[in-house]
């Protein structure tokens, strides 16, 4: 098999390089950007020339390697707003409808996409070659959605990496560490905007998840404790989880607004705040102490308690 190289993009005029995209094995495609690194393939998609066949190119051969079963249930319009220094370089959309995916050509129907996706160029190209999750770039601030982030997201799940099996995005796969290092890039402001949007409970119900995991079993040996969470930020009813700490280990409940599984008097204390704080606490960005101090996290009950639980807890950090 001959190698496909972005080498002949360095001096491709528009035309070379619309032929290239069109016709390069996707397969072939795809390990050549991932061979590239960044400062490179920067050099490369800031020609006009290149950039103007890239994102088209790419797009258009969606449908070769799409999941028809996955693709049959997703319905919708997505817009690609490319930027550059903080302005839309370029837009880009494609439909997905009736189980097919192709690429918008009338500008009057990418205006009224369903979901919008803003990010560098750079990022883009990541992301549709596989290398990066979409879940982890949008909780970075790399990624921003104007619209169902769930549908926005969900789009990924319909695409095969080429020349692999697995999906090119599953947002549910959060690795904590990972989650950390996005966490800890983003500014508050768009925590804040994303834990208030639809992709709050994939990452909510990932975090409690894997919560029991991160208790200190030595510290937490002898401690009983039965703690809730109460987590605001989106439209309607907070969502509320319990922690028990039992000879060191922990369960945890997911309770939904009908009423709580374990009433409050049998509590030994329940913390509130926003989800997004609440996110920052599960990354190590902030401290249990210095949220309760601020008054990002307010405690009922017994505030000892609460410390404690989360003196025991060995939360990833970026």
């Amino acid at each position: 098999m001959t190698e496909v190289s972005l080498d002949q993009l360095r001096t491709a005029d528009a035309a070379a390089a619309e032929a290239f995209f069109a016709q390069a094995p996707a397969e072939e495609l795809v390990a050549a950007v991932t061979r590239t690194d960044d400062e490179a393939l920067l050099e490369l998609i800031g020609r006009d020339e290149v950039r103007g066949a890239a994102v088209p190119g790419i797009l258009r051969r969606l449908d070769e390697y799409a999941d028809r079963d996955r693709l049959a249930a997703v319905d919708g319009v997505v817009r690609f707003d490319l930027v550059r220094r903080g302005a839309v370089l370029e837009s880009h959309a494609i439909s997905l409808r009736g189980g097919d995916v192709r690429m918008v050509e009338d500008p009057t129907e990418a205006a009224d996409a369903d979901v919008i996706l803003r990010t560098s160029i750079l990022c883009f190209v990541r992301l549709v070659s596989g290398e990066c999750n979409a879940g982890l770039e949008y909780l970075s601030g790399a990624l921003d959605i104007e619209g169902d982030a769930m549908l926005a997201l969900g789009v990924g799940a319909v695409f095969r990496i080429p020349g692999r099996e697995e999906v090119a995005v599953d947002p549910t796969a959060l690795d904590p560490d990972d989650v950390a290092r996005a966490v800890g890039q983003a500014p508050v402001d768009h925590l804040q905007r994303v834990m208030a949007g639809g992709f709050r409970p994939v990452v909510l119900e990932e975090v409690f998840r894997r919560l029991p995991s991160f208790v200190d079993e030595r510290k937490a040996a002898k401690l009983q404790l039965v703690v809730g969470f109460r987590l605001a930020g989106a439209d309607g009813d907070p969502d509320r989880y319990v922690v028990r700490l039992h000879r060191g280990a922990a369960t945890v409940t997911r309770e939904d607004g009908a009423g709580s599984e374990v009433p409050a008097g049998e509590r030994d204390a329940t913390i509130l705040c926003d989800a997004h704080d609440f996110l920052r606490l599960a990354t190590g960005h902030l401290g249990a102490v210095a949220g309760v101090m601020k008054g990002r996290l307010k405690v009922k009950g017994d505030r000892a308690k609460a410390l404690q639980l989360a003196s025991v807890i060995r939360f990833p950090s970026a």
